[in-house]
């Protein structure tokens, strides 16, 4: 093994030491690709570094993060997600399990509106669980199905894990919108049948509305509040997604529809403030900033491995697997997987995808299908312990009589249902790939 070669697993050691110290990831990205760059080559590595950093910022499709982040947060902010669990928890309460379906139903609308794991975690938390405890059910089931279905936003378009597999992978955003629209609500009507299944068998844990409860709301009045509250997201949903899977928008145009499609939909609710058009600029500047500033160092990063030869590392490792192709992609899958145990999702595309990307295109594999797996595995990383963010947006949110291990013990089942979708899409390519060929991608 030559020195480089050594160079580039000790860079690799680095980088997770650091991260598991608790130092950012832009910094650990940009201090090891510096450190360990100049140690193998010395400053001239680095030349081609500025054009890089160019080519990525100017990319055009990165505006559609900001926009799409926009929309996401002014419904958010508004908080319509409150009277859209209300109205949904309704419609489906007089079901066993009937109000964890509705979680599921406004967990589906808010990832294909909001697309943020945290704020659908903490909404659904705040307003459900309590809720959902007075009325008898299991808290750890109570609690998987709140943070399973705040991960929906993952993969239900449009999911910036989609936009960053699209500018990694070099894909079009619109294919592999359309690529994970199937197994995103296959993922959901897994999820349903799951809770359905449970009231069959034990109907003790998941209980209707009590039947007085549901009569002193009107039908016809929780109708209408169907059709104002939530009709208009669910049109701007299929407006913006519409529109970039039929080719008649770009992903950036079609964001910027759905950006002002939001503030008319804030305004029509009569949520619409300078207030929350203040608090929703700030935090999309701050989201934006974090991920661009990441994208930035993880060139650092990239150019110092491969200058490192880490690549080749990578190709011979995949060459002592058993098994060929298959066996190449269940086990870039397990990597995920247990990356997840610590890392985010942002950190995960920024680094291991790339890693072994060059693998797979020598050996032909549909990126298509191969992102679609890989934005399905990466769900879990919010689920799992000990760094699942979404067991620690529950529980900052949660009431104090439930405790960690309930939540931790809650989403168990909806990890092993997240890895049945991951394997339906592994040994059924087409539900990934019908979509995108349907509509001629």
């Amino acid at each position: 093994m030559s020195g480089t070669e050594i160079l580039a697993i000790l860079m690799l050691l680095a980088f997770f030491v650091l991260l598991l110290a608790g130092v950012p990831v832009a910094i650990t990205l940009g201090t090891v690709g510096f450190v360990f760059g100049v140690m193998g080559f010395g400053t001239g590595l680095f030349n081609l570094l500025p054009s890089r950093v160019y080519g990525v910022v100017a990319n055009y499709q990165w505006l559609a993060i900001p926009l799409f982040v926009f929309m996401g947060v002014m419904l958010e902010k508004s908080r319509l997600a409150d009277d859209l669990l209300d109205v949904v928890g309704h419609l489906a309460g007089g079901l066993r399990g009937g109000m964890a379906l509705g979680i599921i139903g406004v967990g589906v609308l808010m990832g294909a509106t909001t697309g943020i794991v945290g704020a659908t975690v903490i909404t659904l938390g705040l307003i459900t669980l309590p809720t959902l405890l007075k009325r008898g059910y299991d808290p750890g089931l109570a609690c998987g199905a709140i943070c399973a279905s705040g991960t929906l936003g993952q993969i239900i378009p449009p999911s910036l894990i989609l936009i960053l597999l699209a500018d990694i992978l070099q894909l079009s955003v619109g294919t592999l919108f359309a690529a994970a629209v199937v197994p995103g609500m296959l993922l959901a009507a897994i999820y349903c049948t799951y809770i359905v299944i449970l009231g069959m068998v034990k109907p003790e844990l998941v209980p209707p509305i009590p039947q007085e409860e549901r009569d002193a709301l009107a039908r016809r009045d929780l109708w209408i509040r169907f059709m104002k509250v939530v009709v208009p997201p669910v049109l701007l949903v299929f407006a913006v997604l519409g529109s970039i899977i039929a080719g008649v928008a770009a992903p950036t145009e079609a964001a910027s529809m759905g950006a002002l499609g939001s503030i008319l939909v804030t305004a029509f609710a009569g949520r619409m403030s300078f207030k929350v058009l203040r608090e929703v600029v700030q935090s999309v500047t701050k989201i934006t900033a974090m991920m661009m500033f990441i994208l930035i160092c993880a060139q650092v990063f990239s150019l110092a491995f491969r200058g490192l030869h880490g690549e080749d590392l990578i190709g011979k490792m995949f060459e002592w697997l058993p098994g060929g192709v298959a066996a190449d992609i269940w086990f870039l899958m397990f990597i995920i997987f247990i990356l997840g145990f610590f890392l985010e999702w942002i950190e995960i595309s920024y680094i291991a995808v790339p890693l072994f990307l060059p693998v797979f295109v020598s050996q032909n594999v549909d990126l298509v299908w191969l992102a679609t797996l890989i934005c399905v595995n990466l769900q879990t990383s919010f689920l799992t312990p000990p760094f699942g963010w979404a067991l620690f947006f529950l529980k900052g949110v949660a009431p104090p009589e439930i405790t960690t291990r309930q939540i931790y013990v809650g989403v168990i089942p909806f990890i092993g249902m997240q890895v049945l979708a991951l394997a339906l899409v592994f040994f059924f390519p087409q539900l990934a790939l019908w979509a995108p060929k349907a509509i001629g991608w």
